[in-house]
């Protein structure tokens, strides 16, 4: 493993430490070359409240890639909508270690425009 993963992995347990410690429900974010993926996890950390993507199909409609900020901005804004419909306002952010920039920032920033709040 090169030392940039290793970084962010290190990051990452950092982060969820933290939330686990506050006891709230986070918002989890990965990305891969190709997709964003974010997921609601319960306070416990035990399920899965609901989940968004770029493999869905409706995030994919109108978009030329999967691997851009356009399309992590519209997997936050429906991620989003499921944390509305489900009765959340307040949730944790956890990053996975990515640095907050590029699609992990759209993702987040789309997300508080839906109402969510980190």
């Amino acid at each position: 493993m090169n030392q940039k993963k290793i970084n962010r992995i290190r990051r990452g347990k950092r982060i969820r430490l933290n939330i686990r410690e506050a006891g709230k429900v986070s918002l989890i974010v990965n990305k891969t070359s190709q997709h964003t993926y974010a997921q609601i996890i319960s306070a416990d950390g035990c399920s899965v409240l609901a989940s968004a993507s770029t493999l869905q199909a409706e995030v994919r409609e109108g978009l030329k890639h999967a691997a851009n900020i356009e399309a992590a901005a519209k997997v936050g804004k429906i991620i989003a909508e499921k944390a509305k419909q489900l009765g959340l306002n307040s949730i944790a952010f956890d990053r996975s270690g990515f640095r907050y920039h590029g699609r992990v920032k759209a993702l987040a920033d789309a997300a508080r425009e839906a109402g969510l709040e980190f």
